[in-house]
């Protein structure tokens, strides 16, 4: 891990209680999390886990050459006997998580000049990728960062949503030596609680909606909504403005922790109040018209995204950008010219009776009905949603989803989704409780084909679940699989396409 060289344990913001730190300066070469990618010189970073401590790790950094250690008061006790033997720095935090995102934003210094993130249940991924389509329009390098990995002007694959500090900010590094000067962020609970974005220098952040979801990791709804409120009231400067969705039920309690902080707040929403303010819609085949004010001034224009709630994302995309700076007039005429995002209300075949087939990754009660319910006014027939459940997650919102497919679309598929290390059927079960009238099909390629085979003229097909997936995860095994893609595969053997 290049990019620091090497640095002091001082330049790093770190103090050691211990080892040759306690009275020399230590000199580190690189940051590491896992003791396996530990080399001569190394901070190991030895963190709290869900499952074990990283203090168990310790002795196998330790022997790999790590000239530091950062931990806990707990990680420290567990390898207390091979810390005292050795000559290794040792850093002890209360919240080593967070001191570790602010060493790594030291270690690799560089960043985009202008950042923003989002957080949010569900419009992410659509909102960091409309903040960068703008800001590309405006003729800025920029990049978004999360489920999709690192797309624009500079582009990586990413694990997670959120990378662990080390990856994000090498990341982060990388794209501004490659001339990246404008970065948007998905901001996820996860990466918020365990403090991954402390240490990004953000302009503004933005919050979506707030519906179940991770429950399979957070204790509870508060807890989820506190990790949340995280980007606001720990990440974002005080002098960073907020941009919140009032229409959501939480964007008021969001919008006081802004306020609260000093930040600015600028509001979103169809609320009349909302600075920005979505008027009305009016919906096509192939895409929609709306009409919006700001603060008090209308505007109008059309753009080729399906689904209502796209309009929501691209005003929270436009107030990020204006919130960071750019002039509100540009912003408003770049948003014609907003694509959606691979996997998010994306077209992916159409029969040649004309209708259609969408693949959208909604995996929430919330955003399977959201997205249901906005594809609707764009259907002149049936709507047909095949819906399932990933395995290894929240098990509560399994019957609920089925039950938001079955209470807004015609017809309803339940398939597996990413079982895991679960029992497919009993996943099916639990979504068919929510939709007792259901189809079940097991077999994922097999329910889109159906899904396709019963499409009459004017009806639509909505695929949810995976969206820009391109493998099905089954045991420990990550099977080629990508919707899109068997979507148009049926299409084309059904209309006679393939032989």
């Amino acid at each position: 891990m290049s990019a620091g060289q090497d640095k002091s344990l001082a330049e790093l913001g770190l103090t050691a209680q211990g080892g040759t730190g306690a009275g020399a300066q230590v000199r580190i070469t690189g940051l590491a999390v896992d003791s396996r990618q530990v080399r001569d010189g190394t901070l190991f970073a030895a963190l709290p886990g869900t499952r074990v401590h990283g203090g168990e790790f310790i002795q196998y950094a330790l022997r790999q050459g790590a000239s530091a250690v950062l931990t806990d008061a707990e990680g420290a006790r567990i390898a207390a006997d091979e810390l005292a033997a050795s000559d290794a720095a040792l850093v002890i935090a209360q919240d080593p998580r967070q001191t570790l995102a602010y060493a790594a934003a030291l270690w690799f210094g560089l960043q985009p000049e202008v950042m923003v993130a989002v957080t949010g249940t569900n419009g992410k991924t659509s909102v960091a990728s409309f903040t960068r389509q703008i800001w590309s329009e405006l003729g800025h390098a920029a990049i978004n960062l999360g489920t999709t990995g690192v797309e624009g002007d500079y582009t990586a694959p990413l694990a997670h949503t959120t990378p662990e500090p080390i990856t994000l900010h090498r990341v982060l590094a990388e794209a501004a030596r490659a001339g990246v000067d404008h970065a948007a962020m998905e901001a996820s609970s996860h990466g918020l609680e365990q403090r991954r974005l402390d240490g990004v220098r953000l302009a503004a952040a933005g919050f979506t909606n707030f519906t179940q979801d991770h429950l399979d990791y957070h204790a509870d709804f508060g807890a989820y909504f506190n990790a949340k409120a995280g980007l606001f009231d720990r990440v974002l400067p005080e002098d960073g403005i907020a941009v919140i969705n009032i229409d959501d039920p939480r964007g008021s309690d969001m919008a006081l922790i802004a306020h609260d902080r000093g930040q600015e707040v600028i509001t979103v929403g169809r609320n009349e109040a909302a600075d920005l303010c979505l008027q009305a819609q009016r919906f096509e085949a192939t895409g929609q018209t709306m009409r919006f004010a700001w603060n008090g001034q209308q505007q109008q224009c059309t753009m080729q995204l399906i689904g209502g709630f796209q309009a929501e994302n691209v005003l929270m995309a436009a107030g990020l950008v204006i919130a960071a700076g750019a002039d509100p007039k540009r912003v408003f005429e770049t948003l014609p010219h907003m694509r959606t995002v691979r996997g998010r209300m994306q077209l992916a075949a159409t029969r040649e009776s004309g209708a259609a087939v969408f693949v959208d990754y909604a995996h929430t009660p919330g955003a399977v009905e959201t997205a249901i319910r906005a594809l609707r006014p764009h259907v002149m027939g049936r709507l047909i949603a095949i819906v399932g459940a990933g395995g290894d997650r929240d098990t509560a919102k399994r019957p609920l989803m089925g039950a938001a497919a079955a209470e807004t679309a015609d017809l309803v598929i339940v398939t597996d989704d990413n079982p895991r290390s679960e029992d497919p059927a009993t996943i099916r079960a639990a979504v068919m409780q929510g939709c007792p009238d259901a189809t079940e099909v097991g077999d994922r390629a097999e329910a889109i084909l159906r899904g396709v085979d019963a499409l009459g003229p004017g009806d639509a097909l909505l695929v949810l679940g995976k969206g820009h997936e391109t493998g099905q995860t089954v045991g420990d095994d990550v099977l080629p699989f990508d919707d899109a893609e068997q979507a148009s595969v049926a299409v084309s053997a059904l209309d006679g396409g393939i032989a």
